[in-house]
Parts: C-alpha cells; structure tokens; sequence
C-alpha cells in the first residue's frame, strides 16, 4: 500500500539539487506528487518541499537512508514527514475564546490535520468549552510565586501527550525565555497587528480612538523577542468611522481566528521553512 510523505530541506543555493532529490526519489520507486522551490538570493539559500508517495509503507526508510549522504554533500538541514499523520496540538488559552473555539471546530470537523490533545489555561472560563469536545481541560492558575511550577506543568503536558506544536490561542502570559526556549519552532502564537503602536489593554479601543481605517492579526513562532518571532500569516480587514470598538473586536477576533487556523494549518502540512528571521511559506 502506497504511504505518501513530505521532504524539506534548506541549503546552500548551487545547481543540481533539484535534479539529485527527484533522481534519488525516482531510483526508489517514489512518485512525486507536488514540489515547491525558492532560492533566496539575498541569504544564498536553497529551499524545497517536496511531497511523494512510495510503492509501500516501510519503502521510506530505504529513502531515508539513501538521502542521509546526499545531504550531508549538501549541507542540508532536512526532515521527513508522514503527510498522513495527524498532528497532536497543546491549545494554550486565557479569557478570549474565539481561537480556541475556532481550532477546536475545525479539527473536530477534519478540516486541519491535526488533533487538540488537550486544552491548559490560567482560568478555567472554557473548561466546558473543551469538554463539549471531547479534549481534556487543565486550568493551571498563575502568578507571581509559581509561574516556574507552572510552565514546568506545561512542559509535562507537552511530554506526557507526544505535543507536536503548542498553540498560544489568545495567552495573555509571557512565556520565559527558558520555556521559549523549550518549544523552539513547535510554538505560534496569535496577536492583534496594532503592535508596537497600541500596547496593553483595550489595544481596539485605543485603535478607535485614534481612527484607524485597517485592523489585522499576525501569526508568528514563539520565540525569547516577545511578539517578534518569524512571521507565518497575517491578514487585515478594513474599518470606519461608523465602528464602533465593540465592532472592532468583533471584526478582530474573526481575522485573528483566521489567520492563527491558516498558520496551524501551514506548520501540520510542513509547508514552512525558516530563512534567518524570516520564513519561507509554501502554498
């Protein structure tokens, strides 16, 4: 039986690497169903993801072993994927809802590729929401005298449910540069595109009151650089005069959901591949 998979890579740009990937892949019997490329001109980088299938399930680690060397003669940084596999998230969640309920409709509809394993808040506002779902609810409170205890318990949740990417769904904590650390490139998080200009709290209603006419979201890794991690998606929706900061809102959380379920879904297909700060995004 067939088993499809997902190649990426990233290397030093040079001819020939697209000729060697689909050489090798054609010497195992593997059918390439679809393969993006991008040379950066400005980082000499090479990137590539390529999807395939192979004429039987355990054929993939006869390819692995054979890519191992052409690899290594490239300087390549590459990962394989079963592209069937369902990708097991941790939904990190705090009092505004609308992410969250938006990510669990979508994979218990099936239209990510990926499960919510479980659900971990500092209040415990959605535990109903989740257990409505089916997905576990762990209300782990913090503050000033226990926000070490509590992001090791985060760390355990990741360990202990085989998480393949935490999704910070409107967290309103800042996560330390260890735990950063700890989820290096297995964590987005979701924020309102007014930063640097609206900080704090009621970032809408300071954007009412200043008239803005566009308001947008941004997903981006989670990394030490509070909210300055690599850029997966953004998107912006067009405002007036006539809005009021209730419509913001309402208008705001609806981009938000949007693009943090676009960017969930980039990262599960492995359609990203970081270039320095930056990302380089497959379609």
């Amino acid at each position: 039986m067939a088993r499809d998979h997902v190649l990426t890579l990233s290397c030093p740009d040079r001819t020939g690497i697209v000729h060697h990937v689909s050489g090798l892949l054609f010497a195992h019997d593997c059918n390439i169903l679809d393969a993006q490329q991008f040379g950066d001109p400005e980082t000499g980088r090479f990137f590539l993801r390529v999807h395939f299938d192979t004429p039987a399930a355990g054929r993939i680690d006869t390819v692995r072993e054979a890519f191992a060397p052409l690899a290594e003669a490239h300087a390549m940084d590459w990962r394989l994927h079963d592209a069937r596999r369902r990708a097991r998230l941790l939904v990190l969640v705090s009092r505004q809802g609308h992410c969250l309920n938006d990510l669990l409709f979508r994979t218990h509809s099936r239209q990510l590729r990926a499960d919510i394993a479980a659900v971990a808040s500092n209040h415990a506002d959605y535990a109903q929401l989740a257990g409505s779902y089916g997905v576990p609810y762990h209300h782990l409170p913090v503050g000033s005298d226990n926000r070490e205890a509590q992001e090791q318990a985060i760390l355990e949740l990741v360990e202990r449910e085989g998480i393949d990417l935490v999704v910070l769904a409107r967290y309103m904590q800042i996560l330390s540069p260890a735990l950063c650390d700890a989820l290096a490139g297995r964590a987005i998080n979701i924020h309102h595109s007014f930063l640097p200009s609206f900080k704090g709290a009621q970032p809408y209603h300071q954007a009412h009151a200043r008239g803005v006419k566009i308001i947008g979201a941004t997903a981006h890794y989670v990394t030490r650089e509070l909210d300055e991690g690599p850029i997966i998606e953004q998107d912006v929706a067009h405002v007036d005069h006539a809005m009021t900061p209730a419509a913001l809102i309402r208008i705001g959380s609806d981009v938000e959901s949007r693009v943090l379920a676009r960017a969930v879904r980039l990262h599960v297909e492995h359609r990203i591949l970081r270039n320095g700060h930056r990302t380089v995004v497959f379609r």
